[in-house]
């Protein structure tokens, strides 16, 4: 299944299909240690890294396997992060979500209004049964943000990452489609 180019809107953003034009500021997000300290791998050190990480992006719109935002500020198009599904499992209508933000932009509420376009989309156009989370559970921003959205905490995997030679554990969140209350 490919994905088709689509646009999401909110009050204050545009959520978009990434490419090139993006690869800078992509780079800014993620060469920061405090954006990278809760992620799955280390932050960037080279501009090269968020060139692969854009075509791992576009290689998932042409085979189906993540659909991936660039999260716009309306007011000034800048990109402040994005936003994703992937590791969909077609037959059960699930998919993993994945998000960052750079720093200068936390705690404005931008990812929550980017998350609640996402979630609607996916158990909207996308056909979603159930969306997973995958967190470090020292994480307490990413934590509080999915529970804002209802997710529920499903469980703890320990030790289940082990990034620059650093051990954490997962945090396991789940949001059913029939349990999703679009925040006001």
């Amino acid at each position: 299944m490919k994905f088709e180019s689509t646009v999401l809107e909110t009050a204050r953003l545009t959520l978009r299909f990434m490419d090139e034009r993006d690869i800078d500021a992509l780079y800014a997000v993620y060469s920061d240690p405090l954006v990278a300290r809760y992620l799955s791998r280390p932050a960037q050190t080279e501009r090269a890294q968020a060139e692969k990480m854009m075509s791992n992006v576009l290689a998932g719109y042409e085979d189906g396997s993540g659909i991936n935002f660039g999260i716009v500020r309306r007011d000034d198009g800048q990109l402040m992060g994005n936003c994703m599904f992937f590791r969909f499992h077609e037959e059960s209508r699930r998919a993993e979500i994945g998000y960052s933000m750079a720093r200068a932009y936390w705690g404005h509420g931008y990812m929550n209004e980017a998350l609640v376009a996402l979630i609607d989309h996916g158990f909207g156009p996308l056909g979603l049964n159930r969306i997973e989370a995958d967190i470090d559970p020292r994480n307490d921003s990413s934590a509080k943000s999915l529970l804002r959205l209802g997710f529920t905490k499903e469980g703890v995997l320990r030790e289940r990452w082990i990034v620059a030679g650093e051990v954490s554990d997962t945090a396991y969140y789940g949001l059913l489609a029939r349990d999703w209350r679009r925040p006001a």
